[in-house]
């Protein structure tokens, strides 16, 4: 019979096995789930099923970046201790699976499961050697890859691995410098945009709603409840918006003060906080 890509899919997030695994089993199990549980365990894999449904709250965040820094990748590979998370083996796959990102960049989570790892395995299928082995379950939970439009990629990862930010520079300064002062301001104060053009619609208006209301609430007339909110806006685009933000090595400026100070600029960044 015919084995869908949404069962071999259903199997692997039920077990935590490769998807070829999966599919294999499924195909000898003539699409029946328990059965191919039963297939899997045999072959080995009895640990990643049991371990399918654990929560995996621990790990690291990677980075990767290419010889001339046009592009990198950034991954969260998570587990279920910091026992784990800080072991050199645990560490070292969490930097092969951001290698992979950046050298194949899949376009989902199937397409990098689907990725060679190494010696003719698949990163699904390692994944699920991995659980094996180490006895906790592990998830890649995401990756992205940034490309570099005009200038370099400068990546940053914060002491213990919690926490990376890739950043897009473009300018006619030190990128790396600049850049390096810019990722660790985002992993300090995690704006949620680069500009004030692209926080979300969303954002502003409850940020707005919030502002009416408190107007509202501290007795403000109504006529000027909308330019009070408006201006609440502002200061929250200040505190969250991050050209806008005073600039964490030096409060006298704003980051697009230093950014202009060192003839650099931001196209874009991708921040990852373990589990955030």
């Amino acid at each position: 019979m015919a084995i869908s890509a949404k069962d071999v899919k259903k199997l692997r997030d039920i077990t935590g096995a490769g998807m070829m695994d999966c599919k294999k089993a499924l195909t000898e199990a003539n699409g029946d789930f328990d059965a191919a549980i039963d297939i899997l365990r045999k072959k080995g894999q009895k640990v990643s099923a049991k371990r399918a449904d654990r929560d995996a709250s621990e790990g690291r965040i990677a980075t990767k970046l290419n010889e001339d820094a046009s592009a990198g990748a950034i991954v969260e590979v998570n587990c279920e201790t910091d026992f784990v998370a800080r072991n050199d083996e645990f560490g070292g796959f969490a930097q092969r699976i951001a290698d992979i990102v950046l050298a194949e960049k899949p376009a989902d989570a199937d397409a990098l499961n689907a990725a060679e790892y190494a010696d003719g395995r698949s990163v699904g299928e390692t994944v699920s050697d991995m659980m094996g082995k180490i006895g906790e379950k592990i998830d890649i939970r995401r990756f992205a890859v940034v490309n570099a439009t005009e200038g370099r990629v400068v990546d940053y990862i914060h002491p213990g691995s919690r926490l990376g930010v890739l950043v897009d520079m473009k300018g006619g300064g030190d990128l790396d410098g600049a850049g390096r002062d810019l990722a660790m301001q985002i992993a300090a104060m995690n704006p949620v945009a680069a500009r004030v053009d692209e926080v979300p619609e969303e954002v502003k208006q409850k940020e707005l709603e919030i502002g009416r209301e408190t107007a509202l609430n501290e007795g403000k007339p109504e006529h000027i409840v909308d330019r009070i909110a408006e201006g609440k806006l502002k200061r929250y685009y200040k505190d969250n918006v991050l050209v806008e933000q005073a600039f964490v090595k030096d409060s006298s400026m704003t980051v697009t003060q230093m950014l202009k100070k060192a003839d650099a600029d931001i196209e874009r960044f991708v921040r990852f906080a373990l589990g955030a």
